[in-house]
């Protein structure tokens, strides 16, 4: 049903009889009434409008500054972080670039800078007088300089058993330590590898002339082993083996120190110990990092590897550098520690290097003080 409104006129006129059947208009008063409601109704809806977009863009705005003001305190918290290598770039330093590449340190607030080392006892040195935040460096290397007064500690070991090892060509069959005799070897004088040199021979009843001695530096003894002027050389299985395989094509040896009773605990990441007192959640967060680069590493070594190249593409051949972290692979544990995490280090295993140090490489120190010189504190539980 229609509601119909019909307006009379004074004499009682409906329309049709006034305005000869035209429609109906009505009275001014209710035209102005009506345009004033319909005019006070549009008005109402603009400001619901104005205050609906004041909302959103005000809650835009909002969220805007909030990802700005995150970005820029992200930005202001991050840590800039100096690690200085053992060495030039080899596949054993892998991992930290992967943990750049994966974003394991950025996520720990840590801004990584990595830089290559030009041995041990620079990197050493360097850690101490405190030019770089953390340091990986031979851990004996480390404890002879703490001995002296230098203030450095170990919180973390990658390379659990030691890659020193007696390298030479296949075809020499030098399997054991008593393949040695009657042999030539070259190592450096005065380095960690002819160091320990002594301790394999006792450990394995062999008398020091019975193996003839050259000696040169790391370019030297590669040389003297590819010329045949030496039959082996001391040097680390990661480092040497894999670019003497790339300069010759032919596959090499290498007898591990730690298969025949010498096995000193080796790449470590070494701190002042003022930092750990001052700032132990950044070691703390550093080494969470690190533990998960390590094991993506080990998970896929091809991008490890790619990773370094990619931040340092002179690091080596990719094929070299690949064999290098592979052979690494097995030393990132003992049999103490194949349960643990990486980094993760038995005080047994300290222990047993401060022994061998103490013996062999004129170290004064007490085997069972090895919270001297090592940590396991700042690692994740």
């Amino acid at each position: 049903m229609t509601d119909v409104t019909i307006w009379l006129d004074n004499q009682g006129r409906s329309p049709s009889a006034r305005w000869g059947g035209r429609p109906p208009q009505p009275p001014a008063k209710v035209v102005k009434r009506r345009q004033s409601t319909r005019l006070a109704k549009m008005r109402a809806r603009e400001r619901e409008d104005r205050m609906a977009l004041g909302k959103t863009f005000g809650a835009w705005a909002l969220g805007a500054a909030s990802i700005l003001l995150c970005s820029t305190l992200s930005a202001a918290a991050a840590d800039k972080v100096t690690l200085l290598l053992n060495w030039y770039n080899y596949g054993e330093h892998a991992p930290f670039y992967l943990g750049i590449e994966k974003g394991y340190f950025p996520a720990e607030g840590i801004e990584l800078s990595v830089e290559e080392g030009r041995g041990s006892g620079a990197t050493v040195q360097a850690v101490a007088a405190g030019s770089a935040t953390f340091g990986y460096a031979d851990f004996g290397t480390m404890v002879k300089a703490a001995v002296k007064g230098a203030p450095i500690k170990a919180v973390g070991i990658m390379l659990q058993k030691s890659p020193m090892a007696a390298q030479g060509f296949a075809d020499k069959n030098i399997r054991t330590p008593k393949d040695m005799i009657g042999k030539t070897v070259v190592y450096t004088p005065g380095d960690s590898f002819s160091q320990l040199w002594p301790a394999l021979l006792k450990v394995n009843g062999i008398q020091d002339g019975q193996v003839k001695v050259i000696t040169g530096d790391a370019a030297t003894k590669r040389n003297a082993v590819i010329s045949g002027q030496a039959d082996f050389l001391l040097g680390n299985v990661n480092d040497q083996k894999p670019l003497i395989e790339e300069a010759t094509g032919k596959p090499v040896y290498a007898m591990l120190f730690a298969d025949f009773g010498v096995n000193t605990v080796n790449g470590s990441v070494i701190v002042r110990p003022d930092l750990l007192e001052k700032n132990p959640d950044l070691a703390k967060r550093f080494l969470r990092a690190l533990q998960k680069s390590i094991a993506e590493a080990k998970s896929n070594p091809q991008a490890a590897v790619d990773a370094m190249l990619k931040v340092n593409p002179k690091a080596g051949k990719r094929e070299t550098l690949l064999a290098s972290w592979t052979v690494t692979l097995p030393l990132l544990h003992t049999a103490l520690t194949e349960q643990k995490p990486p980094l993760w280090t038995d005080p047994k295993d300290i222990s047993g290097t401060l022994d061998i140090l103490s013996k062999y490489s004129g170290v004064d120190l007490d085997p069972a003080q090895g919270a001297k010189f090592y940590t396991n504190d700042f690692l994740p539980n």
